[in-house]
Parts: structure tokens; C-alpha cells; sequence
């Protein structure tokens, strides 16, 4: 059955080729974006069903029509997607080197003071800073009361901001 159809495919294509490019050139944005259409189109009709190849001279525009109404959805949601992502990255500041090694030698200061707090101290602080854990789940995984947890959480804090400031 196969055999059957691609001789009519031929056929189609040398009549409606012209045609379908003009169409595509007239509503497209270059002549490479009609070509591509057009071999969509085409590549459409060669995996179409019997009854649409039997009838494809009344398909065939119709065809081209919903291919660029797929297309100009396609490029708006892809417009929207930019759109938003550009807006998202506007507010952030471009990485410079200088920006970059000032951001290091702060992480390594802060890794540093967290180095000289007692353990425990600095894993309530750790899991309740980075982690996201609440206190009274704290206090129940160390078996203290909320005060103490938030005492270890204090002194982790002012401990922090004293070597910060003091390296500035």
C-alpha cells in the first residue's frame, strides 16, 4: 500500500510545492522558516491516513494554515518563557572575578568561625539555618528544651557576626 501513496506524494509535491511556498513566504519570516513548513507539510501528508491522501487536494491548505497557527503558538509561549527568564536574571548583578574571590574568602571566614563553635552547638545551628529544621523538632532530636535549643542558636549567631565584623 505504500508504494501507492509516494507516487501521489511526488505528484502533490510538484503541484502544491510552489504554492504552499508562497503562502508560507507571504505570512513567514524568512525563506528557510517556508521550506522547513513546507517539508513539515509534506512530512504530514506522507504519514497521513489513507482517507486523508485519497482527498489530499482539500486537505492540503487547511493543513498549512493549522502549521502556522501550531507555529505562531509555539514561538509566543517561547516568547513568554524568554521573557521571563530574561526578567528574572535582570536584577542579578554579572559574576566578576573580583566578586567571586571576595565570595570565597567570606564563605572560608564563616566556615572558619563555624570550625570553632562546640559541635553540638554548631549542628543545631547547621540543621536549623541550612537544613530548615524547627526548633522543637531540635529539641526533641538532642533531647533539651526549646530555650536551650535556642540558646545553642544565639550563640552560634553572635559568634558568626563578631568574626564577620571583625574581618572587615
Amino acid at each position: 500500500m505504500r508504494p501507492a501513496i509516494e507516487p501521489d506524494l511526488n505528484g502533490l509535491n510538484r503541484r502544491y510545492r510552489p504554492a504552499l511556498m508562497a503562502f508560507f513566504m507571504r505570512r513567514a519570516a524568512n525563506h528557510s522558516d517556508a521550506e522547513d513548513m513546507t517539508q513539515e507539510l509534506f512530512a504530514k501528508l506522507a504519514t497521513a491516513q489513507a482517507s486523508v491522501m485519497d482527498n489530499a487536494d482539500a486537505y492540503i491548505f487547511q493543513m498549512a494554515a493549522n502549521l502556522l497557527r501550531d507555529r505562531g503558538r509555539r514561538e509566543k509561549v517561547r516568547a513568554n518563557y524568554r521573557a521571563s527568564v530574561d526578567t528574572g536574571l535582570a536584577d542579578l548583578e554579572p559574576l566578576d572575578p573580583a566578586r567571586v574571590l571576595l565570595g570565597r574568602e567570606s564563605l572560608g571566614e564563616v566556615s572558619d568561625a563555624l570550625r570553632e563553635l562546640p559541635e553540638r552547638t554548631r549542628a543545631i545551628f547547621l540543621l536549623f539555618r541550612l537544613e530548615g529544621m524547627k526548633q522543637s523538632e531540635l529539641a526533641t532530636l538532642y533531647g533539651i528544651s526549646i530555650s536551650a535549643v535556642q540558646k545553642h542558636i544565639f550563640k552560634a549567631m553572635t559568634h558568626l557576626t563578631k568574626r564577620v565584623r571583625a574581618s572587615q
